[in-house]
């Protein structure tokens, strides 16, 4: 791919490089000829070894420290912008983003009200369901007696990601155990179908671009193999999402397709960031990252680029980033191999190459 001669001037700071939408992300910006800052919270993540990558550790987003530390990065390496990959941070940084534009560090935020409903799956059900939009029943625990019978059930985290301690029930009885486990708990009925994702790119316009993709074959919330397909009532379906939540920039929505019920799309998230999956639609076709950098420099987004082809399938697989030697953890002479592995994306198509 050719370098953008304009990216290659930028640095630009990602944070969270460890998860997949991190790690991805910032290697995308990489060839895109950007300088790349990558931050985590873990020393041992792997997106910290990227080749190439001004690799620093960060504060975790809870430390009463972590917007300090942040200022003073940007103070020391001078990122021209910023871009997360981590939802939780997202209130900080956008009390943050007067004085991050003051020391010239870009950032496209979305505004509160949005970050709410992408961080709170109970803000997201009533948003949704107050524009109409088809989203599985949400109840609190203190409404838990409303939850009819015989309805299969959804315990998870109402503030949770990457379906960490999202557990699977029958019965409204099971629930009221399995809340007792799982932390700020939400319902949710369980909805069958076939799952997808869709990679969103949203102007400040409010004009959304939708690459839509089947989510195959999922590991621990990530999406392993996945192919593209259009549907008008499906990206018409997340679109409407997107105005009612008020998203804006890079971001990405997940949902059912239930073919033969009477709401054939039904939405479960949002989230105001890139999806571990995104290389697959940029393998499709869509400049996905070419025009989040336009849009973050506060250019026009140019939607007509952001087309892609169905029936592009990829899968990812493991490989071996970095091998050290370390001493230090045996407390002996003896050596231990530590191998970083990442998640990639490979080929399943001719056409599906990055």
């Amino acid at each position: 791919m050719p370098i953008d001669r304009m990216a290659a001037s930028r640095r630009v700071l990602v944070t969270g490089v460890g998860g997949q939408p991190g790690f991805d992300l910032a290697r995308r910006l990489q060839q895109h000829g950007c300088t790349v800052i990558g931050t985590d919270a873990d020393p041992a993540a792997n997106g910290l070894l990227l080749p190439g990558l001004i690799a620093s550790q960060s504060l975790p987003v809870t430390h009463p420290h972590y917007g300090i530390e942040l200022l003073k990065l940007c103070d020391d390496l001078r990122p021209n912008a910023l871009l997360s990959a981590v939802e939780s941070e997202l209130p900080q940084l956008l009390a943050m983003r007067a004085t991050l534009n003051q020391i010239g560090v870009r950032t496209w935020l979305p505004p509160q009200h949005a970050i709410n409903a992408c961080l709170d799956k109970a803000e997201f059900y009533t948003v949704l369901t107050e524009y109409g939009i088809p989203t599985p029943r949400t109840w609190l625990p203190q409404q838990i007696a409303a939850i009819p019978d015989n309805c299969p059930l959804v315990v998870k985290p109402r503030h949770g990601q990457g379906s960490q301690n999202v557990m699977y029930c029958r019965t409204w009885q099971q629930a009221l155990i399995l809340c007792e486990l799982v932390p700020e708990p939400i319902i949710q009925a369980r909805v069958d179908g076939r799952e997808f994702t869709a990679d969103c790119l949203v102007d400040n316009s409010g004009r959304a671009s939708v690459i839509l993709r089947y989510r195959l074959l999922t590991k621990g919330g990530l999406s392993m193999v996945a192919s593209t397909f259009h549907d008008p009532e499906v990206a018409g379906g997340v679109a409407e999402a997107l105005a009612a939540v008020g998203a804006v920039g890079l971001c990405c929505v997940q949902g059912f397709v239930r073919d033969g019920h009477e709401q054939r799309v039904v939405l479960t998230e949002l989230n105001a960031r890139a999806a571990g999956g995104f290389l697959l639609a940029e393998a499709a076709g869509a400049d996905l990252i070419g025009q989040t950098l336009a849009g973050l420099w506060g250019g026009p987004v140019a939607h007509d680029r952001l087309r892609y082809r169905p029936d592009v399938c990829l899968t990812k697989y493991v490989e071996t980033l970095a091998v050290s030697e370390d001493e230090s953890a045996t407390g002996n002479s003896a050596t231990r191999s530590n191998s970083i592995a990442s998640q990639q994306f490979t080929g399943r198509a001719s056409d599906a190459r990055i």
